[in-house]
C-alpha cells in the first residue's frame, strides 16, 4: 500500500479556544475552517509547510452515525512533534504560554524531550534525536 498519514482528530472540549490555542499558542496554522449547512464545524491545523492536519472535534458534536459518543479529550498517549531544536523550541513555545510537563527538556539516551498538554488535557511531545554522529 501506498499511502501517508494526512490527518488526525483531537477531541476539544471547545474548537473556537483550541483554535486560538494551537494558531496562537503552539504556532500551527489553519488549514480548514468550514461549516456545511445544516452540520457541524470542520475545522483543522497543522505544522506550517506540511500536509499533516489535526482534526479538532468539539465534544458532542451531532455525528450522524455516532462514531464520536465515547470519545473525550485527553485520553490518548502524546502525539510526537519532531524539532531540530528542542531546547529553543521549548523556550520559544513556553513565551507564548504553552506550559511544559517539565521545568526543562530532558535527555534520554535517544535525544532531548519535552512533554506538554493543551487546554483539554491532550498530550504532545517534542522530540529532538541526537546528531548522527552521537549514534555511532
Amino acid at each position: 500500500m501506498d499511502a501517508r498519514i494526512a490527518q488526525f482528530t483531537l477531541v476539544v472540549k471547545n474548537q473556537a479556544e483550541a483554535l486560538e490555542y494551537y494558531t496562537k499558542k503552539v504556532g500551527f496554522e489553519k488549514k480548514t475552517d468550514f461549516t456545511p449547512p445544516g452540520s457541524y464545524r470542520w475545522v483543522t491545523v497543522g505544522p506550517k509547510g506540511q500536509d499533516l492536519e489535526l482534526a479538532l472535534w468539539q465534544v458532542g458534536s451531532p455525528d450522524p452515525n455516532s462514531w464520536s459518543k465515547n470519545w473525550k479529550p485527553g485520553s490518548g498517549p502524546p502525539i510526537v512533534l519532531r524539532v531540530d531544536d528542542c531546547r529553543k523550541t521549548f523556550a520559544e513555545m513556553k513565551s507564548r504560554g504553552v506550559q511544559f510537563k517539565q521545568a526543562q527538556p530532558e535527555e534520554y539516551a535517544w535525544g532531548i524531550s519535552a512533554t506538554f498538554s493543551d487546554p483539554d488535557g491532550n498530550l504532545f511531545s517534542i522530540n529532538q534525536l541526537p546528531s548522527k554522529t552521537s549514534w555511532s
